[in-house]
């Protein structure tokens, strides 16, 4: 059963596509192994980690958009999500959202470092990360029961993001910012919300 839900998480369009793109950064950066290329392999995950939060609830949940096309943008990318969790099409983020953004933050580590083996270093981090952020959303949603009793807490908090309460547990990978920014909470401290499945009715 379990080869079944890997398969179909790997074999996925979206997903697909940035694992070539990391496994091709693996290869290049291991090739041109380094201290200071693994440092920037961690620096890339990192930042995928706080930005992890920080897009979702400041970007994915802002207050609907006026204009119609950000309106239908947000929709795509998140907004629907929550009004249909477990369409799998709903589930990663598409490949013309994550792609462009990985490249501008390429030319930015790039325009920094000058130095193409430490972007590729940062962007193989990056998307080591974001690969591990997709499979963890993806256990949320599917019924995959974790192994750990940390990653059964992961997933119970997210579900509840989904179905309790949309202004807390915003992370998927980790919990440390939701506690930092106050937005973790035990489930019985949280109201239930009436808009958690219809962000754009907020």
């Amino acid at each position: 059963m379990m080869s079944k839900h890997v398969r179909t998480f790997f074999f996925f369009p979206d997903v697909f596509i940035v694992t070539l793109l990391f496994l091709a950064g693996l290869i290049f950066t291991l090739y041109h192994v380094s201290l200071l290329a693994f440092v920037y392999i961690l620096a890339g995950a990192f930042s995928y980690a706080l930005s992890e939060y920080v897009v979702h609830r400041f970007v994915f949940h802002m207050k609907p958009p006026k204009q119609q096309f950000f309106l239908r943008l947000l929709k795509r990318l998140h907004y629907d999500h929550h009004t249909h969790p477990n369409e799998l099409h709903l589930l990663f983020l598409p490949w013309w959202f994550s792609l462009p953004g990985l490249f501008i933050i390429c030319a930015i580590i790039y325009g920094f470092t000058s130095n193409i083996v430490l972007t590729l270093a940062f962007a193989t981090g990056l998307l080591g990360y974001f690969l591990f952020y997709e499979w963890s959303h993806f256990v949320a949603h599917r019924p995959i029961q974790p192994k750990t009793a940390f990653g059964q807490k992961l997933k119970k908090h997210h579900l509840l993001h989904h179905f309790k309460n949309e202004n807390y547990w915003y992370g998927v990978t980790h919990t440390s910012l939701d506690k930092t920014m106050g937005t973790w909470k035990e489930q019985n401290e949280v109201d239930k919300s009436q808009t958690a499945k219809r962000l754009e009715h907020r």
